[in-house]
């Protein structure tokens, strides 16, 4: 059973209580992220989550991972678009003491200017990593192409110049803005003590600001871009990408749907077609990334530098198809199945849980069963994807993005 509640603090809390586990995993989620960064303080939020490990005044991060070890838990935190995550998974029976770290790390990490100044180090060897990973950076590519002008284009990371500028201040300045009580939402799913974990965070909680200020919605209007990076390397990368639709959006899961056929497994069109009936790609698929208030569909494929043209054709002719002609009732019998299967694969755990009730409490302010989820699939008809077929099938919409060791036209190549 799910239950969601405001605490007298006003944060809000979900749990979920599932008595025949004997684990249990607690989250901290603040609806802070990329999305609420200026250029001056872009990678801010990923930073902070990486200095919360550092040390507090009770325990340096040597005893903090001491700590974590000595209860069997294991502790972790990401961050993303729109909200970082804090989180520890451990025994049921360790779990206040598992909380009570947790709560140590979140309130009173002391970001100690030396210890930025060598996490800085360690993040600017993360950028660098994603920059000699094409296959990471084209994606973060792709985003920023088609949300540009937005702060959904936002990176994650941040730039080494923006990191370089960050003081103690200017993190415990973000933390007192976007770390406020009504901006925070307390995910727990396992076997645990309800009065006591929650009481826990109702004590600790108080020294946060009460409210954070809201910032209006930024109205942009897509237009597609493209962009080439020319690298020396063997492979070219390349995504082509456009507007979908938001998390909160009723044709989600028909959209859902439509990506599994389109991109997301073995038997897809677009794996079928471009690597199995072709031998053009190792790697190809779609995704689609839904975020509060919008959202993107991203076609990517990982192929030799003069198979390029050819790939994008059949990409565009895989869209061709899909306008013209729709998709059977067998695909989407196929595809419920497959998205049944993995909701329900990722709910045997407490981490996936905590994670679906969690980004779902902060993001949407509302938590779906399970059941409610795997209905909402088995609802979709295709009439519901013929509708939302539409978002994808106009390649005059698509944005491009490629990393490549050869120079190419992916405009001319896409709009001819």
């Amino acid at each position: 059973m799910i239950e969601i509640k405001k605490m007298n603090c006003g944060t809000r809390i979900v749990m979920e209580q599932i008595p025949y586990v004997n684990s249990v995993s607690v989250g901290i989620w603040v609806r802070a992220g990329a999305v609420d960064e200026s250029k001056t303080t872009a990678g801010i939020s990923h930073f902070i989550e990486h200095m919360m490990f550092k040390g507090t005044p009770s325990r340096s991060a040597k005893k903090i991972a001491e700590d974590v070890d000595n209860i069997g838990a294991q502790i972790n935190a990401f961050t993303g678009k729109e909200a970082t995550c804090y989180y520890i998974k451990s025994l049921a029976t360790n779990a206040v003491q598992a909380t009570e770290i947790l709560l140590d790390m979140f309130l009173n990490s002391s970001y100690d200017p030396e210890e930025m100044e060598k996490e800085k180090n360690v993040i600017y060897e993360e950028i660098k990593m994603i920059k000699d990973t094409p296959d990471e950076e084209v994606h973060d590519m792709i985003c920023s192409l088609i949300f540009k002008g937005n702060p959904l284009g936002n990176s994650i990371t941040g730039t080494r110049s923006s990191l370089k500028k960050m003081t103690r201040n200017t993190l415990k300045k973000y933390i007192r803005d976007e770390y406020t009580r009504d901006n925070i939402v307390i995910a727990i799913a396992g076997n645990f003590d309800q009065k006591k974990i929650s009481s826990l965070f109702e004590e600790k909680l108080t020294a946060l600001a009460p409210e954070k200020e809201q910032k209006p919605l930024v109205n942009d209007i897509y237009k597609p871009v493209f962009s080439v990076k020319q690298k020396s390397i063997e492979q070219t990368h390349l995504c082509l990408g456009t507007r979908s639709m938001a998390l909160s959006d009723p044709r989600y899961y028909s959209f859902s749907c439509l990506n599994n056929i389109m991109g997301s497994s073995m038997s897809s069109r677009l794996f079928q077609n471009i690597r199995e009936e072709r031998g053009l790609a190792y790697t190809v698929f779609s995704m689609n990334s839904s975020f509060q208030n919008d959202g993107y569909f991203n076609i990517y494929a990982g192929v030799g530098h003069n198979k390029v043209e050819e790939t994008v054709g059949a990409i565009l002719d895989e869209l061709d198809l899909l306008k013209k002609e729709g998709v059977t009732k067998e695909e989407l019998n196929k595809a419920k199945e497959q998205l049944k299967s993995t909701y329900i694969f990722g709910m045997e755990n407490v981490n996936g849980r905590m994670f679906s009730i969690g980004k779902n409490a902060i993001i949407l302010d509302k938590v779906l069963t399970p059941d409610e989820v795997l209905a909402n699939i088995d609802a979709v008809t295709i009439d519901d994807v013929a509708q939302v077929s539409n978002l994808i099938c106009n390649r005059e919409t698509y944005s491009g993005a490629a990393i490549t060791g050869s120079k190419i036209s992916l405009k001319q190549m896409i709009q001819g």
